[in-house]
């Protein structure tokens, strides 16, 4: 329970930094406004989302690793999995990410975002078929 606890934590970090190091607003690409003006495209807003995301999973992974009862661990993991189901979200169907194919935001913070949810989502699974396995803990 300790190792998917500490695996839940590091991810959470990852989440919540690599999107905002691989945004295009980072590399001074704005979208022009019709008025002149320029606002920040939709990577910086699923950047933004990726660490609103990544407080909730690193708290779960944070309450995991200190989890004794069985009802709470399968409740935790399960929220993680949710979690990570979000963040799987955020680039591809929620915000999403800019449309030019060759933009870091593409080439990096999806596919990244894609992988750690789904690793998320994998961890979590694999600690609630853990957490049905063992025996209850009294503590």
């Amino acid at each position: 329970m300790k190792l998917s606890a500490a695996l839940m934590i590091a991810l959470a970090v990852l989440i919540a930094v690599v999107p905002p190091l691989t945004e295009c607003l980072r590399e001074g690409k704005t979208m022009a406004l019709a008025n002149g003006q320029s606002a920040p495209m939709r990577c910086h807003w699923t950047a933004l989302a990726s660490i609103a995301t990544a407080i909730p999973l690193f708290v779960v992974g944070g309450m995991q690793w200190f989890s004794k009862r069985k009802e709470n661990r399968r409740s935790l993991s399960l929220l993680g999995a949710v979690l990570g189901a979000i963040v799987i979200a955020l680039p591809t169907a929620l915000i999403g990410v800019c449309a030019h194919p060759d933009a870091t935001c593409n080439l990096i913070m999806r596919p990244a975002l894609i992988f750690m949810g789904a690793l998320a989502i994998g961890v979590n699974l694999v600690s609630l078929v853990a957490t049905e396995r063992r025996p209850e803990q009294l503590a």
